[in-house]
């Protein structure tokens, strides 16, 4: 493949020129391996990457760090974010990965802005921040990853992907990846005060932020707002705010050479040594580490 490297503030970045061109509808690569090799990239079209037989391996998608099991599969639909897997622990030599690189036209008036194609835009969308399947989903669409690189009529190919996209779309269980300010995606929610308080957090993340403030916000009592709040997201307000935070944070660490304590302190947390603790608990090193092996995965080609 070729590779064009992309500078990024103080840092770079490999963005690969993908092999999909203008009129070609799937990529595929089906192919066996002993190791991983491929240096951390980003590019413009879509990717859904499934792994099998590589306990071990360490995937790295924007700020998400985590060793993966016998099975992986992620889609990432954001030309910015970027992503790699690193060889880590893994010892089997007999490794399968099954790339497949597509584009869809994701705009309002598109194909996919149909009703049919519903939960599968949804899931596109919130690809953006990386997007990794349970392997009780993987196994339910396993034929279809399996058999796609031997489907010989490129419609019928297609027709299989779309079908294997759709099949996904209706996991329970899929999680994103990066947060959402480390992948500077918009946030959303089916809820208008929801999305009034998040866009506050968004903007303000970097003050202090009260829970008497975001409840009057959405028009509520403290209490209520609290348990709505976890209702519509899934989490804790607390654990929504730092995760913002880290990911703020995240961010800088990669793309300034601002120190640690300035990092800190610009993402909302007034006391340095909560910070690194909050960030080594979170995300499973120190902030300064985060940064270095960060960027010793940045290798140009």
């Amino acid at each position: 493949m070729n590779f064009l490297s992309r500078e990024m503030e103080e840092s770079r970045v490999i963005h690969e020129i993908t092999p999909l061109m203008g009129k070609d509808a799937l990529y595929i690569a089906d192919r066996r391996k002993k190791e991983f090799t491929y240096p951390i990239h980003n590019h413009e079209v879509f990717e859904l990457n499934f792994v099998e037989h590589a306990a071990g391996v360490r995937r790295i998608v924007g700020d998400s760090n985590e060793v993966i099991g016998d099975y992986d599969l992620v889609l990432i639909t954001s030309p910015d974010l970027e992503h790699v897997w690193e060889q880590n622990t893994c010892t089997n030599e007999d490794i399968r990965e099954v790339t497949i690189q597509f584009y869809l036209d994701m705009s309002d008036d598109g194909f996919l802005s149909r009703n049919p194609f519903y939960s599968m835009r949804k899931m596109l969308l919130e690809a953006r921040k990386g997007l990794a399947f349970p392997v009780e989903d993987i196994m339910r669409v396993y034929h279809y990853i399996d058999t796609l690189s031997s489907v010989k009529d490129s419609f019928y190919a297609v027709i299989q992907f779309l079908t294997l996209l759709h099949e996904l779309s209706k996991s329970a269980k899929a999680r994103p990846l990066a947060t959402s300010s480390y992948a500077k995606v918009e946030v959303e929610s089916d809820s208008r005060r929801v999305l009034k308080v998040k866009n506050f957090i968004a903007k303000n993340y970097m003050d202090e932020i009260r829970l008497a403030t975001l409840a009057e916000i959405a028009g509520m009592s403290p209490s209520a707002f609290s348990r709505f709040f976890k209702l519509h997201t899934g989490r804790n307000l607390s654990e929504y705010i730092i995760e913002q935070r880290l990911g703020y944070a995240s961010r800088m660490l990669v793309d300034t050479t601002k120190s640690v304590a300035e990092i800190s302190y610009q993402s909302g947390f007034n006391n340095l040594s909560n910070f690194n603790r909050i960030f080594k608990k979170r995300k499973g090193c120190s902030p300064s580490e985060f940064r270095e092996n960060y960027h010793k995965t940045r290798i140009i080609v």
